[in-house]
């Protein structure tokens, strides 16, 4: 018993995964840094667009929300892409 190795996480029982699965956990990181960018610029122009229809105001709130999503969305991109240099 003693002279058993330590067994790595992919070693463990139950966690047998295909190779498309574990591409696929290697992508995650980039995957998510890129739901990050598009995210933001999605809501901030949908934002945008509903509050000038609301408000009256076209395209005004249109042109800065959508500014301000794309700001936010590189931000967290930007965030996401230094986490994972400092992890590697």
């Amino acid at each position: 018993m003693a002279d058993q190795e330590p067994r790595s996480r992919e070693d463990a029982p139950g966690s047998e995964l295909g190779e498309t699965a574990r591409q696929m956990r290697a992508a995650e990181p980039y995957i998510s840094a890129v739901w990050k960018l598009v995210g933001g610029a999605v809501v901030g122009v949908l934002g945008g667009y509903f509050l000038d229809k609301w408000l009256g105001t076209s395209p005004w709130l249109l042109l800065g929300l959508s500014l301000v999503g794309i700001g936010v969305g590189f931000y967290g991109f930007l965030h996401a892409m230094a986490r994972l240099g400092k992890r590697k």
